[in-house]
């Protein structure tokens, strides 16, 4: 028998428990590394280019950990290896973080941290895509978001629960990180760890023999005709990389013509970066050297499935959203709830205490979400389910400017809740069903370049955007976020959807 079989509750429970771990680590960061940049002396139009360490890092380790995991097989298996080295790295950097003496150290620190966060996450998203059918996908990110949920409530909650129950200060001399959050930090570090050994001694792998076994009975069973893709001449890529690379010079002479700041030198670099592996590309395949990790990925992204291509300005529009909320809510919150700007005062740090609970209470209603939204997919189908979930989300992202009383602000956590289950899961559910099986990590490490990009687009225009269309104010920041969750529900509809749920 060549058809993938379908998993048990508990295989999928335990092929999914590390998320949790990676979860933890990851909301530890959104939720406190403003904070930590604030306190060591960060002004707070700076937030957003600090906070490019992360999505660069994921820009550049992606697609290299998805290419290697593609190609992996030994004791530990395809997936696994990755995820152990990952958390390893990803546990040490959570216990240094807090300990940062200074600024740049601290941006240093979220470097590693998301570099090593992501060594891990990426293989978790083509591991479902290895091991589930089509038929069982949605439940398989769904449990993700489980997990996901459940240890970024704890995640995010930590320091308000270290304050409130344990009686630990949430406040320290200006410029030191607070107990609070390094004790936060200390026990994250430990969970991640444990969590992702839990996935990888509770699981085993498929072969590559046996998975390509079962994309070759998948392939009779839709008596598919095999898709001629077409290629690009090595011409084409010289011709878009000059384009590219032009775009990018263009870009950088505006930064020092006009005086714009300094983080808009970032998108001229994106634009050179993409243009020069295009020409790179080009090179390599006018000198007949394709077999190797770099022409590949990027052949892979320049000619990606029509489905990922649509899901790409889904991914573009919804993430933007979530960077705009995970890099202004504390400053959003403090300022315009709370009404101060003083990191040293109690009352600043009552508020980024707030927004943790916060950002805990999403990701609980996003727990919660997880188990609605495979029913919810069945009645309305994954597209018209994501549909539903952005806008919730944009709904709950507007109304910060409408909602004055901080404990209210629970009400519009529901909306991003759903919003943020359904954006870990419902892309990944349709596009694993249009990539061949010996290809699942690469074009899940592509993938997310438009996870990266708009972090990267937003890291560089939302300090511009804050100070000349907002006049400093950084609730508006939220607003924004919740029109671009709108465009991500429109672009939703023009997706082609190829799988099935059970």
């Amino acid at each position: 028998m060549n058809q993938k079989p379908q998993l048990t509750f508990w295989q999928i429970w335990n092929m999914s428990f590390g998320f949790l771990g990676i979860q933890f680590g990851f909301a530890l960061q959104n939720a406190n590394v403003s904070r930590i940049f604030q306190t060591l002396g960060a002004p707070i139009d700076d937030l957003a280019f600090l906070w490019l360490a992360a999505p660069v890092t994921g820009l550049l380790v992606q697609p290299i950990i998805g290419y290697m995991s593609d190609k992996t097989w030994n004791r530990l298996g395809r997936r696994r290896p990755y995820f152990l080295f990952g958390a390893i790295f990803a546990s040490l950097a959570l216990l240094y973080m807090p300990h940062s003496p200074t600024l740049w150290v601290a941006a240093g620190m979220l470097w590693i941290l998301d570099a090593s966060i992501n060594i891990s996450m990426e293989p978790f998203r083509a591991f479902v895509g290895d091991m589930l059918p089509d038929k069982q996908r949605t439940k398989g990110f769904a449990m993700q978001s489980f997990f996901i949920g459940i240890g970024a409530v704890v995640a995010s909650f930590l320091p308000w629960i270290m304050t409130n129950w344990l009686g630990i200060s949430n406040t320290a001399e200006p410029g030191i990180i607070p107990d609070s959050v390094i004790y936060s930090f200390w026990i994250g570090g430990a969970i991640l760890l444990l969590a992702v050994l839990w996935t990888v001694f509770k699981t085993r792998e498929y072969s590559p023999e046996e998975l390509a076994a079962f994309e070759e009975f998948k392939a009779q069973q839709k008596q598919a005709a095999p898709v001629e893709v077409e290629t690009r001449s090595a011409v084409s890529y010289g011709a878009w990389g000059v384009a590219f690379v032009v775009a990018g010079t263009v870009v950088a002479i505006a930064v020092y013509a006009f005086g714009l700041q300094k983080e808009v030198i970032v998108l001229a670099g994106l634009l050179g970066g993409v243009g020069i592996l295009q020409l790179v590309a080009g090179y390599m395949l006018s000198r007949g050297k394709t077999g190797n990790g770099v022409y590949q990925v990027a052949h892979d992204l320049f000619h990606m499935p029509r489905t990922m291509a649509q899901l790409a300005v889904v991914q573009f529009f919804s993430w933007f959203a979530l960077f705009s909320m995970w890099i202004y809510a504390t400053s959003a919150v403090t300022s315009y709830h709370y009404e101060t700007l003083d990191t040293s005062s109690k009352l600043y740090n009552d508020g980024a205490d707030w927004v943790g609970v916060l950002f805990g209470a999403y990701n609980g209603f996003a727990a919660l979400a997880a188990i609605v939204i495979p029913l919810l997919a069945r009645k309305l189908g994954r597209k018209g389910a994501h549909i539903v979930n952005l806008c919730l989300g944009a709904a709950g992202l507007i109304s910060f400017v409408i909602i004055r009383d901080p404990v209210w602000l629970l009400v519009s956590m529901i909306g991003v809740g759903f919003a943020w289950a359904s954006i870990l899961s419902m892309p990944y559910a349709i596009l694993s069903c249009s990539l061949p099986a010996h290809k699942m990590g690469v074009y899940m490490g592509i993938f997310n370049f438009f996870i990266v990009i708009p972090q990267i687009i937003a890291g560089s225009l939302l300090g511009l955007i804050l100070n000349k269309l907002f006049g400093g104010e950084a609730i508006w920041v939220l607003v924004a976020g919740g029109v671009s969750f709108l465009v991500a529900a429109a672009a939703t509809l023009i997706v082609n959807d190829e799988g099935v749920d059970a």
